[in-house]
This record gives structure tokens, C-alpha cells and sequence, in this order.
């Protein structure tokens, strides 16, 4: 086989980046990754072996935008201070908006088309999701937190990442008893799905 026809091969079977990729993954581990309706992606195709947490989560994609630490560093920082319900103590949450780290990756995010809304499903790292309207993510401003109280959140605690909002500042849901305010916040988030409903 000659160089050309293996370039060929290799592209064809996913051992290269697509047309349209970065070239390669973040310099450290991900942490999230995006997937769905989605413009740009940075690794290959769902890999059933080495992906094996997703794949115990059903989840499949043909591209991804994957993030690590540095990369949801690099976008602006947004601190809130909610009242959460492990201690009923307000704690300072700090990280990107949830729709920057979106549009980081090319998502298609309007809010209301005429065949149905964006929607997006949250999931965390045992298994536990939320679908979430973008036109919510939007409307309470939704982070995706790397710090609390200052410190990076540790596996094992409320991260290394945590999809939230400050419900103290939403009235409908400050109105709600603590242990019901924060349903759709599933915390150590591990990957973020985008369903374009237009099409």
C-alpha cells in the first residue's frame, strides 16, 4: 500500500481528525465533552473500548468537542453565590457560562424554531441526566462550575465540574423549598448533548 492509499484508509476508518476538526485534543484530560449539533469537533468518532463510560451511558457520536481544564479556564469567568441544599449555606460558584462553552464547540443553540426548541441533556458521571431548554440555560444563566468557594471542585465532591445556576435569583425557583431548586443541576458533568429539534 502506498503512502496516498493509506493516508486514504486511515482517514476513512477515524484515525485522523474529519474536514473541519482542530487538529488535535486538549494538552490535558477532558472533562467534558460535547456532542450532538455541534460545527466543531476536536477528537474522533465514539470509541466503544476507550469510551467505555460513555458507552455504559448509550451514548454514541460521530464528532466531539472535547474540554479540558485549561480550555474552560480560557473563557470568561462568570461567580454566582446560591444557597445550596447540602448545608443551606450560600457558597460562591465560579466557571463559564454554560452557552460559552457551547458556542466554544459550534453549537446550534436558538431557543424556539418552528420545529420545536433546542434542547440539551446534561449528564453526569453516574449516569444521572437532565434534559434542559436552551431557552433556560439562557434565562438563569447557567454556568458550568470549575470552583467553589474559591478551590477546584474535586471528583468525588460536587465536580471536577457542575452544571448550576444561582436559584436564590430566580424567583419561581427561590420560592421552592432548597431540595427542590436545583433538579436540573447535575453535578460532576462529564458530557453535554445538543439536540437540534429543526431538523
Amino acid at each position: 500500500m502506498n503512502k496516498r492509499q493509506f493516508l486514504g484508509a486511515a482517514a476513512a476508518a477515524g484515525a485522523f481528525p474529519l474536514a473541519g476538526q482542530a487538529a488535535s485534543l486538549p494538552a490535558g484530560p477532558a472533562l467534558l465533552t460535547v456532542t450532538g449539533a455541534i460545527a466543531h469537533a476536536n477528537r474522533g468518532p465514539f470509541d466503544p473500548v476507550l469510551d467505555q463510560m460513555m458507552h455504559k451511558h448509550g451514548v454514541g457520536f460521530r464528532k466531539a468537542y472535547a474540554f479540558d481544564d485549561a480550555a474552560l479556564r480560557a473563557l470568561p469567568a462568570v461567580t454566582i453565590r446560591p444557597t445550596l441544599e447540602y448545608d443551606n449555606k450560600p457558597h460562591q460558584l465560579r466557571g463559564p457560562l454554560l452557552l460559552d462553552v457551547l458556542a466554544q464547540a459550534g453549537a446550534i443553540h436558538g431557543d424556539r424554531t418552528a420545529g420545536g426548541e433546542t434542547m440539551l441533556v446534561l449528564r453526569a458521571v453516574d449516569g444521572y441526566n437532565v434534559d434542559l431548554p436552551v431557552a433556560q440555560a439562557r434565562e438563569r444563566r447557567f454556568i458550568v462550575a470549575t470552583h467553589v468557594d474559591g478551590k477546584p471542585m474535586p471528583l468525588g465532591g460536587l465536580g471536577p465540574l457542575w452544571a448550576v445556576y444561582d436559584a436564590d435569583r430566580v424567583p419561581e425557583m427561590a420560592a421552592q423549598p432548597l431540595a427542590q431548586r436545583f433538579a436540573a443541576c447535575p453535578w460532576a458533568l462529564y458530557h453535554v448533548e445538543v439536540i437540534d429539534r429543526r431538523a
